[in-house]
């Protein structure tokens, strides 16, 4: 064998072994950072009166009492991760549909993304535009509906902490501080130059899907309180004078923190709160297809962040410590008792 062809031998073995690691990297996942046994079944009977949820991942929730319906987020595109990194996005618009269709949603009386990275803002206008509801967020997610083409009577600017009464609902928007990326560089790209200043118009990197003003949302309903923090940040004190029943906790990233970080997120989200029952959100991979089995990070996310089994051990330390404290996740789509309308026993 000559030399020349032992070394295209060599490349060709080179090429195999590096298009066998980028495939291993790029289309596999690691296990989300939930323990199966939280799991809920859907509710095949609801009562009339009832208020439920219904989950699409990240932190895309619909509650309903039967009579009035609103969505946290609305995001149901999905790319993979090369496209996120490399390309250029914007709403999927079968997706959208789609996922409204697997939810049930025909109307909705306000979608509200809880800040305007294209994980959670990026679908909204178009929700509001198929759905008739009212886009409630901070300027740069105005922005992102002007973008959109979304009517200016479709769009509300968030005011923090102000009343919105949706039916027997009341909501506030209460700013808070978006996940503290560990690594400054990550930070950096995600985090500074917060605001989208014009409107944007996709597709775009997913980068221009700026923060803007991160948020949490407190409801209020006759027959319960919830928080939902879909960021794993917050801001000490930021929840002083609010009690909830329910804590919708965003856990996306928070591995990769300091224990000590950790420790002041859940005392600052539930601990503060008084929550007895938690659900995490944003515990799923951004890249995975919609349909199927929920999965963690894509392996090339994976090896730069980790903190998947940080975020588990935490979240089990806390069911063991806690007395009475529930973790539960949610399904994709089946629609979930939140608070029933009498007094039959929690789950």
């Amino acid at each position: 064998m000559t030399r020349r062809r032992v070394i295209r031998r060599l490349l060709a073995l080179v090429v195999l072994v590096v298009a066998g690691l980028a495939a291993y990297a790029f289309g596999t996942h690691t296990k989300p950072p939930v323990d199966p046994a939280w799991m809920l079944r859907g509710d095949a009977v609801v009562p009339d009166g009832a208020v439920t949820v219904r989950f699409t991942g990240t932190s895309t929730l619909l509650f309903s009492d039967g009579e009035t319906d609103f969505l946290v987020d609305g995001w149901f595109s999905r790319f993979g991760l090369l496209r996120l990194l490399a390309g250029r996005i914007g709403p999927d618009v079968d997706a959208i549909e789609q996922g409204l269709a697997r939810n049930g949603v025909t109307r909705l009386a306000a979608v509200l993304p809880v800040h305007s990275h294209f994980d959670h803002a990026m679908d909204a206008p178009e929700v509001a535009r198929r759905t008739g509801a009212v886009l409630i967020g901070s300027e740069s997610t105005a922005n992102i509906a002007r973008g959109w083409g979304l009517p200016e009577q479709q769009i509300r600017l968030a005011v923090d902490r102000a009343p919105i009464p949706l039916g027997r609902f009341t909501l506030r928007l209460i700013e808070t501080d978006h996940f503290a990326f560990p690594d400054p560089e990550v930070r950096e790209r995600a985090l500074a130059s917060p605001d989208i200043e014009a409107p944007l118009v996709p597709p775009v990197p997913a980068l221009e899907y700026r923060v803007g003003r991160a948020y949490a949302l407190y409801v209020e309903h006759p027959l319960g309180r919830f928080l939902v923090q879909g960021s794993a940040g917050f801001r000490e004190g930021g929840f002083d004078g609010l009690e909830a029943d329910v804590v919708f906790l965003g856990v996306g990233g928070l591995g990769t923190q300091t224990p000590e970080y950790r420790e002041a997120y859940w005392r600052e989200t539930v601990t503060r709160t008084g929550a007895r029952r938690v659900i995490p959100i944003h515990w799923d991979s951004l890249t995975a297809p919609i349909e199927g089995p929920f999965v963690g990070e894509v392996r090339a996310a994976g090896l730069l962040s980790g903190g998947a089994q940080e975020t588990l051990a935490m979240l089990r330390a806390k069911q063991t410590a806690e007395p009475g404290l529930r973790l539960s996740t949610l399904p994709r789509y089946d629609e979930v008792i939140l608070f029933a309308p009498t007094l039959a026993p929690a789950r």
